[in-house]
């Protein structure tokens, strides 16, 4: 009697029984892509929630890591050591390897100059007065951060001729302006300009003083309307050397006083410092 090959006894061939596990494998294989590339949001909440129970998930970075020497840790190879609050921590575990800044300082720099933006445009918006002087602002954002420009209009003048005193408009205008510089913690610079063609009245006083003087009695008003002295960037006069209009240089709208929102790069950690 002629013996039974091996696999018949099993009531098939043995790469049929290959073939069904394969097809099998595949199958579920192809279940679990369509189930995960289609996620409940709120299981997968519910499940998230249920790992950082189980094992704790600190969503703070601190910039602090052991070396190991060994398999063991080992503190005299510790960096980044230096405390970092949890305000200025990131989301990284560590800062980038070029030195740069931490990027949850930048994201906070980058929403409070947001914020702050906002609030001088709403400030202005709830002025009752504002379709009267609505002409002479303007507002232009620029590399160095937002510009909001009291410039000049022909018949409508900011400052009296010649003349370091701003008008009453004027004043009203700056105390407004003062409640959200204070409310923010980024600076501001404040140039004064004046157009090309200005006689003074005096030889020596000239449009470099009269733009600098300027300049200095907005950031006086401001100041006595609280904002701080530490929020103050710079204080300059330019004269008739940047115009607004460049074509026209003796043009009323370059007389003006420019104070810029000033965006800058968060200050590096300590631990980062050169």
């Amino acid at each position: 009697m002629a013996k039974k090959k091996r696999g018949e006894a099993h009531g098939g061939h043995g790469w049929f029984v290959t073939f069904a596990d394969l097809m099998a494998l595949l199958l579920s294989y192809f279940v679990m892509l369509v189930a995960f590339s289609s996620p409940d949001g709120a299981k997968l909440k519910i499940v998230a929630g249920s790992v950082r129970e189980a094992f704790g998930v600190q969503s703070d970075a601190r910039y602090s890591g052991v070396i190991e020497s060994d398999g063991l840790p080992t503190r005299g190879q510790m960096k980044n050591k230096d405390h970092v609050s949890p305000d200025d921590a990131s989301n990284i575990t560590s800062p980038s390897e070029k030195g740069g800044r931490p990027a949850g300082a930048k994201l906070k720099m980058d929403r409070e100059f947001a914020l702050a933006s906002a609030s001088l445009r709403q400030a202005l918006q709830d002025m009752p007065e504002i379709n009267e002087i609505s002409k002479n602002i303007m507002f232009e954002e620029t590399k160095q951060g937002l510009n909001l420009e009291i410039i000049d209009q022909n018949g409508r003048s900011m400052f009296a001729d010649g003349s370091k005193v701003p008008y009453e408009r004027t004043r009203l205008l700056l105390q407004k302006l003062a409640g959200p510089l204070k409310a923010t913690p980024l600076r501001v610079a404040i140039v004064g300009h004046t157009a090309a063609g200005f006689v003074p009245a005096r030889s020596e006083y000239d449009a470099f003083d009269l733009s600098a003087d300027r300049a200095n009695v907005v950031r006086q008003i401001l100041e006595r309307e609280g904002l701080p002295s530490s929020h103050i960037f710079s204080v300059s006069g330019k004269a008739d050397s940047q115009p607004l209009f460049p074509d026209d240089p003796t043009m009323a709208a370059n007389r003006r006083v420019t104070i810029t929102l000033m965006r800058e790069d968060p200050p590096l950690p300590p631990n980062l410092k050169p």
